[in-house]
């Protein structure tokens, strides 16, 4: 297991530098290298006719999955260069199965990416391209939690890349990406069974507002490193929200006190709360499909900008296994997990309740 999971300072002092795979010719393979992708992949790309145009908040949605697609194709190809090459902490007994595994993995990430990225292109509208990449891991334990943690956090963005296709009317988008879904499900599973936990998370998979989804991707990313502005893509960034004083926490099944800190100094919205009292101001989590549960914030200590504080976490009542998000909230009266996003001010805090085998 991640030790608490990660802390967001041991995150940001990693030394930076990872880059996506580029030995396959991605991300601009030839014909030919395509084919050598997709073999390794196990199938080649949807060759339908791609859309003539988009809305706007579908162009958002794809450029948000691409973004998201070129950090897992350099993730997995850090992962597996690990493994391949015997670095100490990433040795297995089965290293010829996961060399497998996990060499499938990264081509149909990179399908994945391809594929939203050529939808962008096809409609004229801004693509993104690599950045550069921190990954906050040492060992294949920690990996592979990290994997499962991100892998969780897609699966709730998607959910509601395929609102927006259906607001819009794009129907084609909304059969490739709920495929996309399904393959990155099956990927879920294996990483769950490799962490001794039950590969089935729970029955309905968290929602993931997509401006959470690009908050969660900033830890990632090595500041300044994207060749563009990240105004680029349509979505706010949050001030990341750290649960238990790490950015990932991973949690027993059961009713507890949560501890929770953020650094609001550069937050407009949360100017008028500094150093009060926390009475105006809600810990709101995603859980499943529920609707937003929120609590009221406790134990409330400033210091400048930065705001520590607690929280119930209400698992029995709610039933909250697997992944769960939270945000600082002002508010505690939603209808739906996006509503939430325009009354925060930090988050998401990630946490995963574990459920072991």
């Amino acid at each position: 297991m991640l030790s608490g999971l990660v802390s967001l300072s041991a995150l940001l002092g990693l030394a930076a530098g990872a880059a996506i795979p580029n030995n396959d010719g991605f991300p601009n393979p030839n014909n030919q290298q395509k084919l050598a992708i997709a073999q390794q992949a196990g199938g080649l790309l949807p060759n339908g006719a791609p859309p003539t145009s988009l809305g706007a908040n579908s162009i958002t949605a794809f450029q948000l999955i691409a973004f998201n697609e070129l950090f897992e194709t350099a993730y997995f190809s850090s992962l597996l260069q690990n493994i391949t090459a015997g670095t100490p902490g990433y040795q297995a007994q089965n290293m010829n199965e996961l060399i497998k595994i996990f060499s499938t993995v990264l081509a149909q990430e990179e399908q994945h990416a391809l594929a939203a990225v050529a939808t962008l292109q096809g409609v004229k509208a801004f693509a993104p391209s690599a950045c550069q990449y921190q990954f906050p891991v040492s060992n294949l334990q920690d990996a592979v939690n990290l994997a499962e943690t991100f892998t969780a956090i897609v699966l709730g963005a998607l959910q509601g890349a395929n609102v927006l296709f259906a607001q819009d009317g794009e129907t084609g988008p909304i059969q490739t990406v709920s495929s996309v879904i399904g393959q990155e499900g099956e990927q879920n599973g294996f990483y769950r069974v490799f962490l001794n936990k039950v590969p089935s998370e729970s029955p309905f998979l968290t929602a993931v507002p997509a401006p959470f989804a690009w908050s969660a991707l900033q830890m990632f990313i090595v500041p300044g490193s994207c060749p563009f502005p990240l105004s680029n893509i349509n979505l706010p960034i949050f001030p990341p929200l750290m649960t238990n004083g790490v950015a990932v926490a991973a949690i027993q099944p059961q009713d507890q006190t949560l501890s929770f800190s953020a650094n609001l100094s550069s937050s407009a919205a949360a100017q008028p709360f500094v150093n009060g009292n926390g009475s105006n101001l809600f810990l709101t989590y995603t859980t499943g499909q529920q609707l937003p549960i929120s609590v009221p914030i406790t134990n409330v200590l400033w210091t400048g900008g930065q705001i520590n504080f607690q929280a119930q976490f209400p698992f029995s009542e709610n039933v909250m296994q697997g992944f769960s998000h939270g945000a600082l909230t002002t508010s505690n009266m939603f209808n739906s997990s996006n509503a939430v996003v325009n009354s925060t001010l930090a988050g998401p805090a990630i946490i995963q309740v574990n459920n072991p085998l």
